[in-house]
């Protein structure tokens, strides 16, 4: 299991949009994705688990990934987080 930290630097924090390019690029991939945030941990797979976190500005989330193809869906999953000015 591999994970990473993010500080969430938009000041819409992680609304609809950016939250179902999260989803789709973490669909991509066969192993177990989650995004931990405030003590609660969702699959990264499900727009509505994302939503359901209120992830806002200066926000601190990990996003955790088990599986064959963990590295690469982390690499993807960050770049989606850098390319969408969420984090940096």
């Amino acid at each position: 299991m591999k994970q990473s930290q993010f500080k969430i630097i938009a000041e819409t924090g992680i609304h609809a949009r950016p939250a179902t390019l999260l989803v789709q690029t973490a669909s991509k991939y066969s192993s177990d994705i989650n995004l931990e945030y405030d003590g609660k941990k969702v699959n990264l797979k499900s727009i509505m688990g994302v939503m359901s976190l209120g992830v806002g500005q200066n926000a601190e989330i990990t996003i955790t990934a088990d599986g064959n193809d963990e590295d690469q869906a982390l690499e993807d999953i960050a770049k989606t987080l850098k390319k969408e000015g969420l984090s940096d």
